[in-house]
């Protein structure tokens, strides 16, 4: 009877010893899980840090106009020159500081101007903190508590590019407060960026040598645009974007479009037509918005009727006028007599 409890026991504990190691297995899997969501996470969705790969348009079109321009950018780039890209709405600025940034090789980190962004937007600030109680039973029958709290600082888009040698693509730079430019004083002349509410020794960072930044801003007056002081100006270069040649701008239209190329020819001749005769900005996106309106409205028409093309000209072109601009039928008109 004693052998039979004996081998009993032996055989439960054979099994607890089997339940605890996979419970440790499973602990550790799990605990793998979480590891590799957090890593993740910080990646792909706190970190404003992206490969190259994964910024670059997905249609964006290089001929040889496209590919020069953008070897002028990446050459003051490799010059440690900041760039300013200067030029009219819908030139494709945006996908032209991308691009190059891309090209680097680098990682990116995109920021883009409004009024809301102010030192704290490009630096860092504190994001709330952590209150937590240590208790102290050191000696017998006493208990000390003590009460701890460790502020949190996060950094923001220019602390994490200068730090990690990233390339910085600010869009839209003119849109933000002159004010909360400041910062970028110290990064490009001194290499050392200031981070105002943070203390310690770790206030300033030490500009990575490979950091590199990229700024866009429209080249005319539009609401919201702010003057930037001549200060920081002084320190970029200028790289005036201008619209595309007839032949890069049909390109770009038949990689967003699925048309003949008849049809992308006949309405990028009038985008240009009416870049030349009106007095509002008619930008590659016109083109664009203009030919995706043909797929839906000209139905089994073999050629592009004039008619609808002043149509919907006047469509895409209308909210630029909004706001005591000119009139529609005045848009229209002026549209139709062009085309």
């Amino acid at each position: 009877m004693a052998d039979d409890s004996s081998r009993t026991r032996k055989v439960r504990g054979r099994k607890i010893r089997s339940d605890r190691s996979s419970k440790a297995g499973r602990r550790a899997k799990k605990e793998l899980a979480r590891t590799a969501a957090a890593n993740a996470r910080d990646r792909d969705g706190d970190s404003p840090l992206s490969e190259p790969d994964e910024v670059v348009p997905e249609l964006f079109v290089e001929t040889d106009a496209v590919a020069s321009l953008r070897d002028r950018i990446t050459g003051w780039l490799e010059a440690d020159q900041p760039v300013h890209l200067i030029g009219p709405t819908g030139c494709g600025k945006t996908a032209l500081a991308l691009s190059a940034a891309a090209e680097r090789g680098r990682p990116v980190v995109w920021l883009n101007g409004d009024e809301a962004v102010d030192t704290a937007a490009l630096v860092g600030a504190h994001a709330g903190g952590e209150r937590y109680k240590e208790d102290d039973r050191f000696v017998g029958g006493v208990s000390k508590q003590t009460e701890i709290v460790r502020e949190r600082w996060v950094d923001n888009p220019l602390s994490v590019a200068v730090r990690e040698g990233a390339t910085l693509v600010y869009n839209e730079f003119s849109r933000s407060d002159p004010s909360a430019h400041n910062v970028l004083l110290s990064v490009f002349e001194e290499g050392v960026l200031e981070r105002p509410g943070k203390r310690g020794e770790d206030r300033t960072i030490d500009v990575h040598p490979e950091f590199r930044a990229i700024v866009t801003s429209n080249d005319v007056e539009y609401a919201g645009v702010h003057d930037q002081q001549d200060a920081l100006l002084d320190r970029f270069v200028g790289v005036h974007v201008d619209y595309y040649d007839e032949e890069t701008e049909r390109e770009i239209v038949s990689s967003h479009v699925d048309l003949p190329e008849e049809d992308v020819e006949t309405i990028v001749r009038a985008t240009r037509a009416l870049r030349d005769e009106l007095d509002v900005v008619v930008g590659t996106r016109a083109a664009i918005t203009a030919a995706t309106g043909i797929t839906v409205f000209d139905g089994d028409e073999e050629a592009i009727d004039e008619g609808l093309l002043t149509e919907l000209f006047t469509d895409v072109l209308a909210p630029k006028i909004a706001g005591g601009n000119g009139s529609i039928e005045e848009l229209r008109a002026s549209i139709g007599e062009t085309i």
